[in-house]
């Protein structure tokens, strides 16, 4: 029987996004070695699986990455390493080195070395004498089958690239590493044209949601349509009156000027209608507990697995938008009474 590792709690960095996430554009891009295990898994947004049956012609298939014994069978080895392009560039708060199903193959510690290279090097250049790494994550011991979080010491500059090092090598089955985004700015502005300043990867991040039973509320501004109906939020059924609500800071302040809610695969269980509000809080305070929310978009029908997009001049919404000259560094989506959001799009122009 296929068993899935555990959803474990960790400490408060874990809420932040994960910047090396494959679902994000995360990639390993090469390794030291990964006989037994491809470096490929490490990034899956997954959790890591285990098939107690499954073996391969290199031996028992592992959902991780995992190296060949080389401690006392090669000269000078030390250490096994895998570099790693982060998906979104940031700063770093944290990290869950998680050696799930790796019980007797499993590192005895690792370190993570860190970089800023904007001009998308590929392997070879990263792997360069010249490159000028920064241990951000000093040796540290880890254990087997379990999640190994541990904070960052350096947590004030923007890294783009990290290089995973486990001494001496074993097998690691995911490597989440949680940060604030930090977009190239002054490129985004450049374009001059409204840009989604919701989306994880321009800086947006879901903070508050009143349920998310069924589905994390932190899908909501993840790239793309959802690919199925757990990749949205969702909340349970209410059995009393009231609605459901979430709040997402935006990458950056500015004036908004079209909203997209999307419920695609949600058909049985979508919310009757939506509204959204926005705030400009300033910075240090807590916007769920502002009194200064305005309306945005008052409370609009919605349809089944339906890309809803709400941008004036359309017709019949060009008169509903309102205060969009007020500009916002968060907005509230609330629903009635329940349901499923997958998508959540707020273009606007940063001020």
């Amino acid at each position: 029987m296929i068993v899935e590792a555990p959803a474990r709690p960790g400490p408060p960095f874990t809420d932040l996004p994960d910047l090396a996430s494959a679902r994000v554009g995360g990639a390993a891009l090469a390794c030291s070695d990964d006989f037994f295990a491809s470096m490929t898994n490490l990034l899956s947004p997954a959790r890591a699986v285990f098939d107690p049956h499954a073996y391969g012609e290199r031996g028992k298939v592992m959902d991780g990455w995992e190296s060949r014994r080389s401690f006392g069978r090669v000269a000078g080895h030390t250490h096994d390493w895998c570099v790693i392009k982060l998906g979104m560039p940031g700063t770093l708060r944290g990290v869950d080195v998680d050696t799930s199903f790796f019980r007797g193959n499993y590192p005895e510690a690792a370190a993570i070395d860190a970089c800023e290279i904007d001009d998308e090097p590929d392997a070879a250049a990263l792997l360069d004498p010249s490159v000028a790494w920064t241990e951000v994550l000093p040796r540290t011991e880890l254990r087997g089958d379990d999640s190994n979080f541990a904070p960052f010491r350096v947590t004030d500059r923007r890294f783009t690239h990290l290089r995973l090092r486990i001494e001496p090598d074993g097998g690691v089955a995911r490597l989440r590493v949680f940060g604030v985004v930090s977009p190239d700015w002054r490129r985004l502005s450049a374009m001059g044209a409204a840009i989604d300043l919701a989306a994880i990867e321009n800086g947006g991040q879901v903070i508050a949601a009143n349920d998310m039973f069924f589905g994390s509320r932190h899908n909501l501004i993840m790239p793309g349509r959802s690919v199925n109906m757990g990749d949205g939020w969702e909340t349970r059924r209410k059995r009393r009156e009231g609605h459901d609500w979430t709040i997402v800071r935006l990458g950056r302040r500015g004036l908004l000027r079209s909203f997209e809610v999307d419920t695609n695969h949600f058909k049985g269980n979508f919310p009757e209608s939506c509204w959204i509000d926005g705030v400009d809080a300033p910075d240090g305070e807590d916007p769920r507990e502002s009194s200064a929310w305005f309306p945005l978009l008052p409370r609009t029908k919605l349809r089944a697995h339906t890309r809803h997009s709400y941008a004036p001049p359309a017709e019949g919404v060009a008169s509903s938008l309102s205060n969009l000259d007020r500009p916002c560094t968060h907005v509230r989506l609330s629903i009635h009474p329940d349901g499923g959001i997958s998508r959540l799009r707020v273009h606007g122009v940063p001020t």
